[in-house]
Parts: structure tokens; C-alpha cells; sequence
């Protein structure tokens, strides 16, 4: 098993007081880790036969790149308003304090379309089950999700239903 672990870093009270961040980058710096959280991500979704990576943004850009390379599938971005030239749907999602929004272009899948979910972090899920709802909105199926880092204790995978969630840490606390 590779040492993920070892290559994220806390990060206490960002990005406000309260909060333990778990930061990615050192896993970003070191090409033989990134490189093998792509191939692990990849060796799991597999078998779905995606056709498209549903990215949030910003950090689920970098894993799904890989991830777009590695499998042969489309790119999609999902952001934040006004980030998207083209025509979007808008789903907006409840956060701990207030509501936030993200877009997806209506034409970025369609029916025939087997589409996975990638993003850096699952804590509560809000932000990832939106995306799933954007997807679902172009008519294309969402095969599965998949994160560097989930935060069980957050139980967002509770939010998210019909299709396999893959992590490569597993964070109880």
C-alpha cells in the first residue's frame, strides 16, 4: 500500500478558526506519489468504463486530468457561477453557514454517457452531491465518485447514492 498519509498535511484552523485542513499539496510535490494516486484511482474505476471525469474545481481538475489520460475519457469542469463560457446548469447546495452554487455546461455529456465524479475531499458531501445532480441534469449516468481524502466522520457519503465512492485515505476523526 502506498503512504499516502504521509504526504498530507494538517493544516489547523484553515480556512477559519476550527478547522483541521487536510492539504493535499506535498502529495501534489512528489511525482511518485501523484503518480500512483492516479493509477489507484484509475485501477478503481476502471471497470465502469467511463466516458467522461466530472471535476470540481479547483483541486478535482488535477486528479481528473490524470485520471482523463489514463482512461481515455472527456474532461468535464464543474465551477463556480460565472466561470463557464457556454450555456450551464446551476445547482445550488446548503453549506455550513449559507448556500454556494456550481455549474456545469448543458452539452458537457449526455444519455449515452458514463460519467465519474472527482474531487480532492468528501467531507459532508454537499459540494459532491451537487455535482452528481449536475451531471444527472445532462442526462448522463454517474458510475462513481472518487476522492483522495474522505472525512468519515463528516458522513458525506450519506448524501451520495447509485453508484460505487473510492478513496485513497479514509480519515475517522
Amino acid at each position: 500500500m502506498t503512504d499516502y498519509l504521509s504526504a498530507i498535511r494538517d493544516v489547523p484552523d484553515f480556512p477559519k478558526p476550527g478547522i483541521l485542513f487536510k492539504d493535499i499539496t506535498p502529495l501534489l510535490n512528489d511525482v511518485e506519489l501523484f503518480t500512483a494516486a492516479i493509477d489507484e484511482l484509475a485501477a478503481k474505476v476502471e471497470h465502469l468504463r467511463p466516458t467522461h471525469f466530472a471535476a470540481i474545481e479547483s483541486r478535482g481538475f488535477i486528479f481528473a486530468g490524470g485520471l482523463c489520460e489514463r482512461l481515455k475519457g472527456g474532461f468535464i469542469p464543474v465551477r463556480k457561477p460565472g466561470k463557464l463560457p457556454w450555456k450551464t446548469y446551476s445547482e445550488s447546495y446548503q453549506l455550513e453557514y449559507g448556500r454556494d452554487e456550481l455549474q456545469i455546461h448543458t452539452d458537457a455529456c449526455g444519455p449515452n454517457d458514463r460519467v465519474v465524479l472527482v474531487d480532492d475531499l468528501l467531507a459532508t458531501g454537499g459540494t459532491a452531491n451537487a455535482a452528481v445532480n449536475l451531471v444527472r441534469k445532462t442526462g448522463a449516468e454517474v458510475v462513481a465518485a472518487c476522492f483522495v481524502v474522505e472525512l468519515a466522520a463528516l458522513k458525506g457519503r450519506a448524501k451520495l447514492h447509485g453508484f460505487e465512492i473510492h478513496n485513497l485515505l479514509c480519515f475517522d476523526d
